[in-house]
């Protein structure tokens, strides 16, 4: 089982928005190396959801409930989705200033690729998110 990290923007889909849904697919993915993580989710893997934006902090853990599958609107039939249901809450908002204080994401790609919207995270560094 692997761990992950989904940005999302909280005014276009937020950990509450999924809360609500209780199944959300995640899609709008299409950065290369953030589709090949998601090619490597399978069911049961855990993933932080993080706001980004104005809230830059993980505020809630999900489960990968379908691994990836094709992206209907994808024309040319390159991109991959996932299904996510929610889990719980973080018990508070670990911020990105408080993440990048934290050895354990020294070299993680959260603070050293921004831009990256799905990203592996160690065991190590869930539980420094509160996802032990």
């Amino acid at each position: 089982m692997a761990d992950w990290l989904l940005k999302t923007e909280p005014e276009e889909y937020s950990y509450d928005d999924l809360v609500q849904e209780q199944v959300g697919t995640w899609d709008g993915v299409t950065n290369p190396a953030a589709q090949r993580n998601m090619r490597a989710m399978q069911v049961g893997d855990r993933c932080i959801i993080y706001h980004t934006g104005d809230v830059r902090a993980a505020v809630g853990l999900a489960r990968v409930l379908r691994g990836p599958y094709p992206d209907p609107s994808d024309a040319r039939g390159r991109l991959v989705l996932v299904d996510v249901a929610p889990v719980r809450p973080l018990e508070r908002p670990v911020t990105l200033a408080e993440i990048r204080t934290l050895a354990v994401f020294a070299e993680s790609p959260l603070v050293r690729i921004g831009r990256l919207s799905v990203v592996p995270l160690s065991s190590e560094q869930m539980a420094a998110l509160g996802a032990p």
